[in-house]
């Protein structure tokens, strides 16, 4: 552990033929302005030549591993056995904090945090295959919290968790596939309080992850519902309902007038509401 006006940040990537995006991830936390920090990567037995990259850097890498695992979850599990941070962050292959400031600017407001919140976040810019910027994700806590017990409503790239919440809460579950890290934070945040940093867009990520992929958004919502029944929520919010609605509406128009149509009708429906083309931009 470290004083508390400098405090460990441990970054976790979780990697699996990640070889085209990896370096991009890792030079984003090689360099950070804040020094105070440890990157750990956990690869699931790549063949893309992910293992090479790791080998190239592995002199500014504080941990790495690579070997089968069970998934991103169990990724995660096993690089927090290995993290010594007092505040940790998950990011995938794809991801990359969004500038060379953000973890000097984050610490800053870490550092006076009451030691009772167990979980801070920002900003997420939200990027395509070109980098491209298309919309921003994340917001106050006091909106965010309305929604979160029914779906993921803050970013997990953008969140900083405490060490002491895996000292309390435990580790991921890794039974989940995808909503693991919502599963987490619910059994910190049904009770518990989040902080938003406001002014910080954490990190870039990119479109594509797994649980924006369109074979597996049903799953990421069916997955919700069991972290919930997990937690006392035996019947599905109408949040949940009007997402669920939205899923199959876009799986329809996918299936009628396939996925270049479906994709404008979709953005035509952003614009509606006054929100920016991202559709057409993936």
């Amino acid at each position: 552990m470290n004083n508390q006006s400098a405090p460990l940040i441990s970054i976790i990537v979780a990697v699996s033929n990640g070889a085209k995006t990896l370096q991009k991830c890792m030079d984003s936390v090689f360099m950070q302005t804040y020094k105070n920090k440890e990157l750990i990567i956990i690869d699931g037995g790549s063949a893309d030549g992910t293992v090479d990259i790791v080998i190239k850097n592995s002199d500014k890498i504080n941990y790495w591993i690579s070997e089968p695992d069970q998934g991103i979850c169990s990724a995660w599990n096993k690089g927090l056995l290995q993290a010594k941070g007092d505040w940790i962050c998950f990011l995938g292959a794809d991801d990359y904090f969004w500038d060379l400031q953000v973890l000097e600017r984050m610490t800053k407001s870490l550092i006076e945090l009451p030691t009772g919140i167990r979980v801070a976040y920002g900003q997420v810019m939200i990027v395509n295959e070109r980098e491209e910027g298309l919309y921003l994700k994340g917001e106050e806590w006091n909106k965010a919290k309305k929604y979160f017990t029914q779906y993921m409503s803050i970013t997990h790239q953008g969140v900083m968790h405490r060490r002491s919440l895996f000292e309390l809460r435990g580790r991921f579950d890794e039974s989940f596939r995808i909503a693991g890290d919502y599963e987490l934070l619910l059994r910190e945040l049904k009770t518990g309080e989040a902080m938003f940093i406001p002014d910080i867009i954490v990190t870039a990520m990119r479109q594509g992850g797994l649980s924006s992929a369109p074979a597996n958004t049903i799953e990421a919502m069916l997955e919700f519902r069991r972290a919930q029944k997990m937690h006392g929520q035996y019947f599905p919010g109408v949040y949940w309902v009007m997402a669920m609605i939205r899923v199959y509406i876009r799986l329809v128009l996918w299936h009628l007038f396939g996925e270049k149509t479906a994709r404008k009708l979709l953005d035509l429906g952003r614009r509606v509401y006054g929100l920016p083309p991202y559709w057409t931009r993936t």
